[in-house]
């Protein structure tokens, strides 16, 4: 019961590191997209 519920944190703090890594990504990307946007007009 330990062991699983370690395991069970363990993966859920994972999956909200990457959720938070590519919610960062996203904006990164959106932000050069509007700085390319911006140059070409």
């Amino acid at each position: 019961m330990k062991k699983t519920l370690i395991l069970l944190l363990v993966l859920l703090s994972l999956i909200l590191a990457g959720c938070a890594t590519f919610h960062g990504l996203g904006r990164d990307i959106e932000k050069a997209g509007n700085w390319i946007q911006q140059k070409s007009d």
